[in-house]
């Protein structure tokens, strides 16, 4: 066994220890001296050697935290014919029952009680009545034994606080780790989102206008007016703008270090922002129909906002994608108390239309998870000549907004 690396606190404390064995080891032997009677039969020689054994108690406790049950049974030995390591014993009593488990303790006191009442019986103390000096060696031993348990203790108990403060530290940063990655996956679908939608109205235009531009160069179409390239170049302008300021709000919040929530200063998509978003798809050549039958003055909270117009722009998404050029229609129902149902059609292609715009094909996978955590569920797949994007969402409070402006409302 190796020894154990003493903190300077350990080391301050065991010079401590040894400084008081020794005084009161020689307070002891010198009373124990004066007690002595010249009739006593006790030879010069056994003086000296009680007063020998002093510093070989007291360097032994040196190794108390190491090996304390071989230095108290050396004590305890030495205690058997020595007044002089009274101190020592102490010491090594108080240890062996703060270092080792309580019948270990409790067999040292014993053994320290049993080997001493044969000198105490033969060599009386001044009071000359060796039935109390026993049964105060006894109380002595007891009192040791308890003290030494009682700061055992108080260490285990320390221990498991600071084992359990440890543990709650660590429990709380995997909480924490676990917030910022659901946190930082939750941005990588809005940015998904944000970017699939932008960059798809881009690249309609873009195609648009390099078909048109290619036709015209072929001899097949008339050149484009200076005012049809002015209007495209502007369309494709202010959704690169638009995107760029979404993906700023993203980032801020990114970058701020706090994935505890949604920045205060970025604008939250709202159902009243879906009327919007369809009629960009609308100025961006596409044949989008809206239906709205919301209750005025009435939203619900804050998540599920943004999930409807996430369901809304990924249904778009997908249509300009997949079937392009294809009939869309979106309907958003509900009120509150009861559910939001929010329904993005479009007709199918004839045959099987390749997609023009490239895309990770993790938008609806993204999508059912976000459905999934606000409690709602997501449906999609043919049917009936249509492809139909169905989410359905909690309306469980109402909160007042002022007037929604898309009441029964239609964009075509």
């Amino acid at each position: 066994m190796e020894p154990s690396r003493r903190s300077r606190r350990d080391l301050v404390v065991d010079i401590l220890l040894v400084v008081f064995a020794s005084v009161f080891g020689l307070v002891s032997y010198a009373g124990y001296a004066a007690d002595l009677h010249p009739t006593d039969r006790v030879p010069a020689w056994v003086l000296w050697l009680d007063l020998a054994c002093l510093p070989l108690g007291c360097l032994a406790l040196w190794w108390r935290r190491d090996r304390p049950l071989a230095v108290a049974l050396v004590i305890v030995l030495l205690s058997s014919f020595s007044t002089s390591v009274i101190g020592a014993l102490t010491v090594a009593v108080i240890g062996l029952a703060v270092y080792r488990p309580l019948p270990q303790a409790a067999l040292g006191a014993a053994l320290a009680v049993v080997l001493g009442l044969p000198w105490v019986a033969l060599v009386p103390d001044s009071t000359g009545d060796s039935i109390v000096t026993g049964f105060l060696i006894l109380v002595l031993m007891s009192a040791y034994v308890a003290w030494g348990a009682a700061i055992r203790s108080r260490r285990r108990l320390v221990e498991r606080l600071r084992e359990d403060v440890r543990r709650e530290r660590e429990l709380r940063e995997e909480r924490l780790a676990a917030a910022r990655v659901d946190e930082r996956r939750r941005i990588a679908r809005e940015m998904h989102d944000v970017v699939a939608h932008r960059m798809s109205l881009l690249s309609v235009h873009a195609g648009a206008l390099a078909y048109r531009t290619e036709r015209a160069e072929s001899g097949e179409a008339e050149p484009l007016k200076a005012a049809e390239v002015g209007s495209a170049v502007r369309v494709i302008r202010d959704n690169a703008h638009r995107v760029l300021d979404e993906l700023g709000d993203i980032l801020t919040v990114l970058r701020s270090g706090d994935l505890s929530g949604e920045d205060e200063g970025t604008h939250q998509p709202r159902l009243t922002d879906v009327a919007r978003l369809v009629a960009e798809a609308v100025d961006a050549g596409e044949k989008v129909s809206y239906t709205s039958d919301l209750p005025e003055g009435v939203e619900p909270r804050d998540q599920i906002r943004r999930t409807a117009y996430r369901v809304v722009q990924e249904g778009l998404t997908n249509t300009r994608k997949h079937a392009p050029g294809a009939k869309v229609s979106v309907t958003v129902t509900g009120a509150p108390g009861r559910e939001l149902v929010i329904v993005v059609s479009n007709v199918l292609p004839i045959g099987r239309a390749e997609s023009e715009i490239p895309g990770a094909g993790a938008g609806l996978v993204g999508l059912a998870e976000r459905v999934h955590l606000d409690g709602g569920r997501l449906r999609h797949g043919p049917a009936r000549g249509r492809f139909r994007l169905t989410a359905v969402l909690p309306w469980q409070v109402a909160q007042p907004t002022g007037p929604s402006g898309d009441h029964g409302r239609k964009v075509s």
